[in-house]
Formats: C-alpha cells, structure tokens, sequence
C-alpha cells in the first residue's frame, strides 16, 4: 500500500539537521541517526515506529509500506541533495537510536565486538548475528559509531531491533559478564589457539570475543584462543568473513538464545 499523505513541507532546519546526521558530533549532539535506503528504513519502521521523528522520501518512489505521518515528500532532484549514497533509493528516515541495554543478559553465548573500526565490517556483523539468531550483542569503545549512516546501511539496520552494549574495554566487559554468570572467555585469533570446530565450551556460558582483520583483538586475562582452521595457510580471514563462521557454528550446534 502506498503513502495516502498529503505532502509535508519540509523545511530548511530539518534539511540542516539531516546534514548535521552524517556526522558523529551531530548525532552526538542530537541523539538521533539517519537511516536510508528501503529496507532499512522498512525495517525500522517496523522495529521501533516510535522513534521515527520525520521520513523523507522522492516524489516519484512508490512504496508497498506505509511510513507514517510526519512524511515529507520531496522532488526527485531535491533528494538527491539530501542523500549520502551516489544512488539513493529515494528515502530517508530520522530516528532516535534504542537506548544501550542494561537488562540482564538472557543467551548462553555472547559475541563481542572489539575495536572494530570498520562500519563495513561492523554492520555485516550486526546483520550476521541477528540472522543467527542473537538478540543481543557487546562493543568496545574504538569501534565505530553503531548507528552512523554506512554501519545502518551495512547492517540493513538490525540494530534497531537488538540490544547493543557498550564498554570501554575488555577488563571492563570481563568484569560485567562476570557478574550475570559468564565464566568463559574466547579470543579469536587467526593463527594459533583452539580449533573452534572441537572446542566444547564455546557457546556455554561465553563470550566469544572478535577483532580487526589488521589489529585483531585486545588482551584478556584468562581469556582462551581459538581459531578458525585454515588447510590453505592464508594470511587471514576479514572480520565479517570470520564472525560469520563463528555465528554460524554456533547455529548448527543448536542455538540457546534465550
């Protein structure tokens, strides 16, 4: 079903404010994001309607989807101005991010995000893990920002209906997934450590930690490594390629999510 809305105006302090979203200080500033492109914002539409403030969407897109009240359709050529990526969809939506989780967490496993710089990579994860079924996913500070335009994008804005934690590092993640019970710790490491397909406590009671291709991750005491087997002898795997691998062992093992 397409829009049945009259055309909102849309007016040059929210154009100025859509500009200021492609920014870290101005989401900062402002608490809010941009989600662009159909699917993502049909998902957020979907996963948290209530913190839409406003979608944007060209004159000429039909949609089979309805995107609310505070629509502003626009002119074809108008969006383009408004628009990060060279071939825009033709809409937009401004949305305030979920709140970071602070409920107790309810998997047996959680999967850990360590200093991943790269939105790319970062959103792939995101999307990985929540396709496997994960509700919930840790971060540390030096990571990119969740909820800049490209991680959205990347991720097809799976982080709207997630719950994501951040902390400012390993020692500090440690010490809080100890607290709610988690007593194993696994550092991914492309060279040496335990075969992740013979590794039985994985996924029990754990939290399976993931770095950058170029700086993998941070030290942990009392954290055990484990590695994904390689019988091609290449250098490594990419961060998203790698997690995969690790999200997906942990599905066919027979997931506890809950």
């Amino acid at each position: 079903m397409n829009d049945r809305l009259g055309m909102n105006v849309l007016t040059q302090k929210q154009k100025a404010l859509i500009k200021s979203l492609y920014t870290r200080h101005g989401r900062r500033k402002t608490n809010l994001c941009i989600c662009e492109g159909v699917r993502c914002c049909e998902e957020v539409l979907r996963a948290v309607p209530q913190k839409v403030k406003f979608t944007v969407r060209r004159e000429s897109l039909q949609l089979n989807f309805e995107t609310g009240a505070m629509t502003c359709v626009i002119p074809d050529h108008e969006f383009g101005k408004l628009a990060a990526t060279v071939n825009s969809q033709g809409i937009l939506c401004v949305v305030e991010p979920p709140g970071f989780a602070d409920a107790v967490p309810g998997g047996d496993f959680i999967f850990v995000l360590d200093r991943i710089g790269d939105p790319g990579n970062f959103g792939t994860i995101l999307r990985t893990a929540k396709a496997a079924g994960l509700n919930e996913v840790w971060y540390t500070a030096g990571s990119v920002d969740p909820f800049s335009d490209k991680t959205i994008r990347s991720a097809m804005a799976a982080q709207f209906s997630m719950q994501l934690r951040v902390f400012p590092g390993l020692e500090a993640l440690s010490e809080t997934a100890r607290q709610y019970g988690y007593r194993n710790f696994y550092l991914t490491d492309p060279h040496e450590g335990a075969d992740l397909f013979a590794e039985k406590g994985l996924y029990e009671k754990s939290l399976v930690i993931i770095g950058s291709e170029a700086h993998g991750t941070g030290e942990l005491t009392g954290a055990k490594r484990v590695t994904i087997p390689m019988p091609g002898r290449f250098e490594s795997l990419n961060a998203a390629q790698a997690a995969a691998i690790f999200l997906f062992e942990y599905v066919r093992r027979g997931r506890k999510t809950d």
